[in-house]
């Protein structure tokens, strides 16, 4: 396959940021199988019209089914709210279309149990847009978890801490209603770290948890636009609940023996997006945060006892992945970065006829970790994730 032909559904936040990734791809990596932005689909005409034009689609259409129905398109890209995307992907996957979904991959466990089916049954290649795992630095820890240069691992601790909705007065946007979003906090940043641990640490067996919604109401939302929103303010202004969770704290346990820990808020003032965590190990150890995505902070026990301590390594030689298509040695790439990798290996697996990384599957397994918190949350005790199967 030379050409990937691409309809998107969702032109906001992350529609720039897979749309950046398309256009981008080709110039850096030039052997990579070439996306061709050829539909973008949104509701309102006049603002899909627009983003085709600023975004580059050739094309735009106001209704999704119209657009999976087509003979010109290959791979159908779901980044709408989540509560679309189990019958957009159902639809895609009948229609023979390969799946790049956005995460959550949908609002419970059984709903992405069914789009795992239902992308397996019909042979397509899918993927879920777990894109911080393709930082070089995220993927030189899994170098060395796997190598065994840190040795045993024996703790992953986690955190993704957010300060947008701090302000009491900011408007009910679509993230802070469940039945829209799924979750708050927990799905949408607490997701990142559990796929995270999945990837370097591997499967967790048992979690317990707690959360709390720290703002119950909100003015309503009269604009929209990625995590900005207008609406009216005052004690007169119209309000409605929030549904979701503010934070999130979990412990978890996993198959291989480690200890886990994981935190999740928007509600951590002064912190714009700390998305960060900590690996132990009986040989070493490994610290990141993706607010500095280009270092990584490495800790060996081997080290001579006058020169131990944690050293910066800046992932941005040849030998880091991903990096020889990028910049000398020094000069650092960003968050957007991540998404032009994610759609290297989107378009690589199609290529070679293999699932990408990380798939349904991976969705699925994150989904089951979500919902066995929210199990222990609300009964308050330890949920076996076998409990949730």
């Amino acid at each position: 396959m030379k050409q990937l032909r691409i309809g998107m559904v969702g032109y906001k936040f992350m529609g720039k940021a897979h749309s950046n990734a398309y256009r981008t791809l080709p110039m850096f990596f030039p052997e990579a199988v070439k996306p061709e932005m050829s539909v973008l689909c949104g509701r309102d005409e006049k603002a899909v019209s627009l983003a085709a034009e600023q975004l580059g689609w050739r094309e735009y259409v106001t209704d999704w089914k119209e657009l999976v129905a087509r003979d010109d398109i290959d791979l159908i890209d779901i980044n709408a709210p989540s509560d679309v995307h189990k019958e957009i992907a159902l639809a895609a996957a009948k229609a023979g279309k390969h799946i790049f979904c956005e995460k959550p991959l949908a609002l419970t466990l059984g709903d992405s149990r069914e789009m795992l089916q239902a992308a397996e049954a019909a042979g397509v290649r899918h993927m879920v847009g777990f894109n911080y795992r393709f930082s070089p630095a995220v993927q030189l820890v899994k170098k060395l978890v796997e190598s065994g240069r840190l040795g045993q691992i024996y703790h992953f601790r986690a955190w993704f801490l957010q300060d947008w909705i701090l302000d009491p007065e900011f408007p009910l946007v679509w993230r802070l209603q469940k039945e829209i979003a799924g979750s708050g906090s927990h799905g949408d940043l607490g997701a990142h770290l559990i796929d995270l641990a999945h990837y370097l640490v591997g499967d967790i067996r048992e979690v317990i948890g707690m959360s709390e919604t720290f703002i119950k109401e909100r003015p309503l939302a009269d604009e929209m636009t990625g995590l900005s929103a207008k609406g009216g303010k005052g004690k007169d202004a119209p309000k409605g609940p929030v549904t979701v969770d503010d934070a999130t704290l979990f412990l978890a346990r996993f198959e291989n023996g480690a200890l886990g820990s994981f935190e999740a808020t928007r509600f951590a003032a002064g912190h714009r997006s700390t998305n960060s965590f900590e690996i132990n190990g009986s040989l070493g150890s490994v610290k990141f945060d993706f607010e500095r995505m280009n270092e990584l902070e490495v800790y060996f026990t081997s080290d001579d006892e006058d020169v131990q301590g944690f050293r910066r390594v800046l992932a941005t030689d040849p030998a880091h992945a991903y990096a020889e298509a990028w910049w000398p040695p020094g000069h650092t790439i960003g968050f957007e970065h991540t998404f032009i990798h994610e759609v290297l290996e989107l378009g690589a697996a199609i290529s070679e006829g293999r699932q990408p990384e990380p798939n349904f599957r991976d969705g699925v397994k994150c989904q089951a970790v979500l919902e066995a918190v929210e199990r222990s949350v609300s009964e308050r005790r330890w949920v076996d994730l076998s409990e949730m199967e």
